[in-house]
């Protein structure tokens, strides 16, 4: 039951980061004005705004104008209700029961709890910014700038408790990354990439750190290969047609946040293979 409320919850932001994208482009507060179909501009009542559940039982479409609603809507809101899900099951070990559990007065619990809340957090931010460079090409400042903030005070208060070698490392692995994306992008004369995604690789290397943000810069050019390769294939881009980056960057930092370890002892694997 815990977890379904979780996912529940998930959901929930999930619609909200949905109003977050669509205002971040018309630049509209995200907290006065109330939900409306961007078509016809119709108020939406509550009943029409439950995640999922109302793309479903509307078909799709707008009770108004009958215009067809983006799948971005349901897509947004279902990959952070398992997203949120999959981070709490993560932490499931970690964390204590929270009803009836001695071990609270020792505050025992309060790491792993400030680390999972980093993580929805973070990933919440992530989301927006995947979805944005997705539609527009462009990196939001608004929501890369207060992330690389929270990412950074964050580390800063781990690694009180901790290593303060572990903040060093990741400001160093910020700074190897980005600098590396602005050398790519003085080099090219910003047509191999753009200045967005100079600040997404600063705030990727204060999340993962080193050796992780290695692997995860190692991905996203995979994965942009890979892609590149097939939209290529099947005439959807052309050889210098333009293609947004930080879903990829995005993507790789989902998965090495999730999996780092069994993707270093993969990729030790494949290269031993070259190795020998």
């Amino acid at each position: 039951m815990f977890f379904f409320i979780i996912f529940l919850f998930g959901l929930a932001i999930g619609s909200f980061l949905n109003v977050v994208i669509c205002r971040l482009e018309t630049k509209e507060s995200i907290l006065v004005s109330r939900s409306y179909c961007p078509k016809c501009k119709k108020s939406l009542k509550w009943f029409e705004l439950i995640p999922i559940f109302s793309f479903l039982i509307q078909k799709g479409k707008c009770r108004y104008c009958g215009k067809k609603i983006s799948i971005q809507y349901p897509l947004v809101e279902l990959v952070t209700g398992l997203l949120f899900l999959f981070v709490i099951l993560n932490y499931s070990s970690v964390i204590p029961n929270l009803i009836g559990n001695p071990d609270l007065i020792n505050f025992r619990w309060i790491p792993a709890f400030a680390g999972m809340t980093f993580n929805l957090i973070i990933i919440s931010l992530l989301i927006v910014i995947f979805v944005y460079d997705l539609k527009h090409y462009i990196i939001p400042d608004k929501i890369v700038y207060p992330a690389i903030i929270i990412a950074g005070i964050f580390n800063f208060q781990f690694s009180i408790f901790n290593e303060f070698s572990i903040f060093k490392l990741s400001i160093l692995s910020a700074l190897g990354a980005s600098g590396f994306f602005l050398s790519l992008v003085l080099i090219s004369k910003g047509k191999w990439m753009g200045l967005g995604d100079v600040k997404l690789a600063f705030l990727m290397g204060l999340i993962l750190g080193w050796p992780n943000i290695f692997i995860a810069l190692f991905l996203s050019f995979a994965f942009g290969a890979i892609i590149g390769l097939i939209l290529i294939a099947f005439k959807k881009k052309g050889l210098k047609s333009e293609i947004p980056f930080g879903p990829f960057l995005i993507s790789s930092t989902l998965m090495t946040m999730f999996y780092s370890q069994n993707l270093i002892n993969w990729y030790q694997d494949l290269f031993s293979v070259f190795i020998f």
